[in-house]
Parts: C-alpha cells; sequence; structure tokens
C-alpha cells in the first residue's frame, strides 16, 4: 500500500513538474540556426579574377588566364580567421561574373582555364581543408548571376545552377552557410526557380543555413555597414517577398518584424575596406579598430551575426594590412570581455518559475546561454537583481534569451543603486541571442535588470556584466549650414571637452555631449580633446577655424536645385554641372544674403572618384548687386589638388560683395568634361 502511494505521489509530482514546462513562443530556430547563432563572428572572402582587374562586378569577359595568384596559402587564410577569434570562412565560389574557383564541369570560365598551377588548382579544396585543419565552419557564395554563361537567361539554366550548386555542396566536405545573392542584373533577366535551389542545399547539407533576403536561414541586414537595428527581431514575415529586387523593404530587413511569419535572423555583412575585393588602392584604407568596434556592437551586440570581409590580394594571400587590424580588433575584445562581475554577485529575481527543475536563477551567471531561468506564464514584467559586497565598476552589459524557445522580449532597462536610489542608466527594445550595451563607467553595488515588456514569460540564459577597457579616439568638429557645431569620436568611451575661447581644452574645460550647443554662425574657432578618466590618456588636441555659415545663402545659378549642394556645409555631399554641358568653363554663382566684406574663398573638391570634377583652373568673382561682375578678385590654378584633393584656400585685397561666382576654367583630370564643388566656401575673417 505504501508503495502504491509513493508510487502516485512521484507520478503526481512528475505531472506537475511537466504541466510547469515551458511551452515554445512564436516562430521558432531549428538546432542549424541555434549553432549558426553561437557563432556569431566569421569571416567572409570575396576572391577571383577582380581582384585583378580592379573591378566589384565583373563582366564575365575577362581572360581566365587573369587569374593567377603566385603565392596562395588558404592555410594562411584559416589561421588568421582563428586568430582573429573567428568561427568560419565564406568564400565567393562564383560570383557574378561567373568564374569558378574550382575545376566545375558545368562551365569553361574556372580555375582550369587560369594560369594558376597550369589550371591544376582549386580554391575550395583547399580551403576547405584548412578550414578544417583549424577547426573552422566552411560556407559558401554562389551567385545564381552569371554573366559569362551561356545558357543564362534561358529556360535551361536554373538546372545548370542547380548542377554547379550540387557540385560544390557534395564536394567539399560539411557546408555551414550556403550564401545566395540575389542580384539579376544585365541586360538579360533570368527567373530564378529558388525552390529547386533550396532543395539541391537541403539534398546534401541538411544542416546549412541559407542566407538571402528572405532566408530561409538567415537574412540580409538590409546594408552593406554591418549594422543592424537598434531594435532586432529574429522573426520576419516572408509572404509575398523574394530574394534580390522583391526583399522585404529595408526597414523590416534591419529589425525584422515583431511576431513575424519564420525564424529568420539577421546577418550582418561589411568590408574591413571601402570595396569588397582587394585593390592595392585601398592597402591604407582598411578599417580602424574604434569603427570595427562600432561594428560588432552593431551587429553581434544588436542579436546579429557579423560576417566581415577581408579580401585576398593578388599574391593570394590576406595582406599584412588586414590581418594587423584584425588581431588589434580581438586584443581589445578579448580584453572587454575578460572579465565578468556579474559571477560574483549574488542573483535574485523578483518572480521565478516554479516546479520546473530546469529554471534556475543561478544559471544566469554560469557562463553557458545552454541554461536559463524563466519567470511563470502569466509574468512578462520582472526584475533580475545582481548584489556585490563591494562597489564593482562596469561599462558593458550582456543579456541573452534562450532563443530555442523563441524570441520574448520586447523592453527593457537597466537600473543601478546611485547613492542609495535607483538610476536608470538604459532603456532598450530587444534581446534576442545577444545584447550588448556599450556604457559609460558605473560604479554600484547593486544593478538591476527590468524586463518592462515581453510577448510571453521572459527565458533569459545570461546577464554579464564587464569592465572594458577605454578606447581613446581623436575628437572630429564639423559645422552645418545653419552654424550649429556637433563633436564627434570613433570611440564612446572618452569624455570630449572643448573650448571656443582659443585656450587648451583640459578636464575642467566644457564636456561636450549630444545636447550641447554650440552656434557660430558668423564664425570662430573649437578646440577640442578626448580624455580617458580611468588611465588619464588624453588625444591630441584638434582645433576647428570656422567663417560665416551659409544659412542665407542661395545658389542662384545654376538653376538645378542639386547645385544647393555645394553650399549645404556637408562636404559629403557633391554638386556636379550637368552632363549636357560638355564644355569648360562651368559656373556657380551664390547669394550670400548679406553684403560682407570678403578676404578670399575656399574650395573643397570631392573625393569621389566616380563623381570627378575637381576644378584644376579657377576664376573667382564679386559683386554688390549680381549684375555687374567686373573683373575677378582671385584667378589662377589650384596645384597638385588632382593628387592631393584637399581644401584650398585662396587670399585677396577685401571687397564688399553681396553675390560670389566661381568659374571652372580647366579640369584636374584632362579628360574630364564636369566640373564639381563639394563645399563653397568664403573668408571674412
Amino acid at each position: 500500500m505504501k508503495k502504491t502511494n509513493l508510487l502516485l505521489a512521484g507520478l503526481f509530482a512528475c505531472g506537475m513538474a511537466t504541466a510547469q514546462k515551458i511551452q515554445p513562443y512564436g516562430a521558432l530556430p531549428s538546432k542549424a540556426q541555434v549553432a549558426w547563432n553561437d557563432m556569431e563572428y566569421y569571416m567572409f572572402i570575396h576572391f577571383g579574377p577582380n581582384t585583378f582587374t580592379n573591378k566589384e562586378w565583373g563582366h564575365g569577359d575577362e581572360d581566365p588566364k587573369v587569374f593567377n595568384p603566385t603565392r596562395l596559402d588558404a592555410r594562411q587564410w584559416a589561421r588568421t580567421a582563428k586568430q582573429a577569434g573567428m568561427k568560419g570562412i565564406v568564400i565567393t565560389a562564383k560570383h557574378h561574373d561567373g568564374f569558378c574557383l574550382w575545376p566545375s564541369k558545368y562551365s569553361t570560365h574556372t580555375v582550369r582555364e587560369s594560369a594558376w598551377k597550369n589550371g591544376k588548382g582549386d580554391v575550395l579544396a583547399e580551403l576547405s581543408a584548412a578550414c578544417k585543419e583549424y577547426g573552422l565552419k566552411f560556407g559558401v557564395y554562389l551567385s545564381p548571376w552569371d554573366r559569362n554563361h551561356p545558357e543564362y537567361g534561358t529556360a535551361t539554366y536554373n538546372q545548370v545552377f542547380a548542377n554547379t550548386l550540387e557540385e560544390v555542396l557534395s564536394g567539399y566536405g560539411p557546408v555551414f552557410e550556403q550564401w545566395f545573392d540575389g542580384a539579376n542584373g544585365g541586360n538579360v533577366k533570368q527567373p530564378y526557380d529558388w525552390d529547386l535551389f533550396h532543395k539541391v542545399v537541403y539534398k546534401h547539407q541538411p544542416n546549412a543555413v541559407i542566407f538571402s533576403d528572405v532566408g530561409p536561414g538567415c537574412r540580409w541586414v538590409g546594408n552593406e555597414n554591418g549594422i543592424a537595428g537598434t531594435t532586432n527581431w529574429s522573426t520576419l514575415n516572408v509572404k509575398g517577398f523574394s530574394p534580390g529586387a522583391g526583399g522585404p523593404p529595408t526597414k523590416s530587413l534591419n529589425e525584422g518584424n515583431e511576431g513575424g511569419e519564420k525564424w529568420i535572423p539577421a546577418e550582418c555583412d561589411v568590408s574591413i575596406r571601402p570595396g569588397w575585393f582587394y585593390s592595392p588602392e585601398t592597402d591604407d584604407k582598411v578599417k580602424s579598430v574604434n569603427t570595427l568596434l562600432d561594428i560588432y556592437y552593431g551587429s553581434v551586440g544588436r542579436n546579429g551575426n557579423l560576417i566581415l570581409n577581408v579580401p585576398i590580394d593578388r599574391e593570394g594571400l590576406i595582406h599584412p594590412n588586414d590581418s594587423t587590424r584584425l588581431m588589434e580588433l580581438r586584443r581589445v575584445l578579448d580584453a572587454s570581455f575578460k572579465n565578468n562581475l556579474a559571477k560574483n554577485a549574488v542573483v535574485t529575481a523578483t518572480d521565478t518559475r516554479k516546479n520546473d527543475p530546469e529554471v534556475k536563477v543561478s544559471h544566469l551567471t554560469d557562463g553557458t546561454n545552454a541554461t536559463y531561468w524563466a519567470t511563470p506564464d502569466n509574468v512578462t514584467k520582472t526584475t533580475v537583481k545582481l548584489a556585490f559586497k563591494k562597489p564593482v565598476t562596469f561599462n558593458r552589459v550582456v543579456l541573452q534569451e534562450y532563443i530555442a524557445l523563441g524570441q520574448r522580449v520586447s523592453a527593457f532597462s537597466v537600473e543601478i543603486l546611485d547613492n542609495g536610489v535607483k538610476k536608470e542608466i538604459a532603456r532598450e527594445t530587444t534581446i534576442g541571442h545577444k545584447r550588448i550595451l556599450r556604457l559609460p563607467d558605473y560604479t554600484t553595488t547593486e544593478v538591476y535588470i527590468n524586463i518592462l515588456d515581453a510577448k510571453a514569460a521572459p527565458v533569459i540564459s545570461e546577464v554579464q556584466l564587464y569592465e572594458a577597457p577605454g578606447m581613446l579616439a581623436t575628437p572630429e568638429i564639423h559645422r552645418a549650414k545653419d552654424g550649429k557645431v556637433t563633436i564627434t569620436a570613433a570611440s564612446a568611451d572618452p569624455e570630449i571637452h572643448y573650448t571656443t575661447d582659443g585656450t587648451a581644452p583640459t578636464l575642467q574645460s566644457p564636456l561636450y555631449t549630444p545636447q550641447t550647443v554650440i552656434s557660430l554662425p558668423h564664425g570662430g574657432d573649437v578646440k577640442a580633446r578626448a580624455f580617458l578618466r580611468k588611465t588619464n590618456a588624453a588625444s591630441p588636441e584638434v582645433k576647428a577655424s570656422f567663417d560665416v555659415a551659409p544659412a542665407k545663402w542661395q545658389v542662384v545659378a545654376p538653376a538645378a536645385t542639386e547645385a544647393a549642394r555645394a553650399i549645404d556645409g556637408n562636404p559629403a555631399t557633391v554638386w556636379a554641372s550637368d552632363k549636357k554641358a560638355t564644355q569648360y568653363p562651368h559656373q556657380l554663382d551664390v547669394d550670400l544674403g548679406e553684403t560682407l566684406t570678403l578676404k578670399g574663398f575656399t574650395y573643397t573638391p570631392t573625393t569621389h572618384e566616380h563623381i570627378g570634377g575637381v576644378i584644376y583652373g579657377y576664376a573667382f568673382y564679386t559683386s554688390t548687386d549680381g549684375k555687374s561682375w567686373g573683373q575677378p578678385a582671385a584667378t589662377g590654378s589650384f596645384a597638385n589638388i588632382k593628387n592631393n584633393p584637399v581644401q584650398q584656400t585662396v587670399t585677396f585685397a577685401p571687397v564688399k560683395a553681396r553675390f560670389v561666382r566661381l568659374v571652372a576654367l580647366t579640369p584636374a583630370a584632362e579628360k574630364d568634361n564636369q566640373a564639381s564643388v563639394a563645399e563653397l566656401g568664403i573668408i571674412t575673417r
């Protein structure tokens, strides 16, 4: 009898525990997608004929013999990725030009026809072996657009591409990601059979995550800057959309859709250089560590994966400038997330799910996202408290949801105990796989993570706190058309102090914040310096001298509205003369809105090669009425502007004027027919 009662009691207890199990919410990830999210950071490699022709999109008519890397070493690529902290490599096995990095039997535009290894080489074989050696996952990019294949644009091409896919996916071992570009350009449009392509992928690589604008494995983030939205759902509405031009709106790609139909998380793609393929001209344009950190926090730190492109150079190696920067980034990330302060905290929660042995508040700080804590089913607002015996200083907060059961949190905040009173230091929306908050230094004995809203009972796997080393960056000073001055820095860590009275900035000088108003419509000087209080480090002092702001200015001629870009206070926007006016000279007339005493002018040329129109020979006129111009106040040429396109300053004898005219007499580039102005300024001081 006793045994029967004990058995019934045990069964009852088990039933209670089972009844309390957490029910999944919404669209859910597959095991492959969960594993993919855990990778977080991996390498993209663009490599092919474009590497040797300085093109981003080859036309498919290049001689395959142009592909001839003299020192190709896939082990160096894999070794670099491993040392950088990356978890895999995705390579452009076939780009839009149709060139195959393996000897495909379905194309005559391959490494077999190249000069490399006398046509006996296979880049995919070498890279897949190198990835296996270094413990990295291997992925492939194959563009369905083929600007070389004679069957592209015909009814038979989709099967040709399916055969090509099958060749790659069945011949080089496990593939963790299949990258599909939706580009469908040129004069010929090919209706892609995506269902067929996906069947081929899943037949040979059932665990591969398929990338495109609509997944189905992961989605494009909507930009090539590597930055996800501050709100980022891993779910997406896909009905009615397709890869490429038929993709969802940019906002949906960047932020996902709350309650979306499918689990399709964001992948953030960006290149370490201005272009995707290697070019010698960009050897000195590798992104800074501060820029890469911003990208990391804007991708991995916002519920996305970061795929960072590192192009292979013409020798077949990762260039030293790129690898050096990757190692610098690795050192900063390692130092930033070295010591999880939350492990030393006493962790409590206002609401904890009962009768479920898998739910424990201690799981929040156990260092793995395979365990979790959760609230009861009817509780969607709750607080997790981290209490410390001694004050701790932190500037990074890392939160993770247990995504296998769905993404749930839609709003949260972080508070600290400050002089005995709770103080909110952050308020955000989604968490997802991982959310990293980059904050100023805070010192406290209590930290509160408040879940303010959730779609269902929150299921949180990790709460972490770190004190990352500060990154110093030199400030940059800008002024808008209305005369308002802003000061920025590539790193969010330092304090920026400034002066407008000519004195050197110190820690006692005014602190610049996004709310600071510095207005210099009539000109003036601004000096700024960045400081790290923690280490007493300081940046070099920077100074900007401004003259009259163009707030009242208007372009009189030419009549095109785009001409206003020449006087908008933003050198990144450019006016270029009408392409139909194919003969020099060109001119720009401006009404200053008031009569001023002019002592000279400034001309800022564009640095965008595709715009061109940089002026070499010039004449500058002034007028009081916009009708009588007389002789030019200055005429001449901007010496060496072609090789050094920086702001040019020209002075002349003081003259009163309300109207000015810049005449472009000759171009810096001999065959250039257009003239352009990034910014026109005047000198009155």
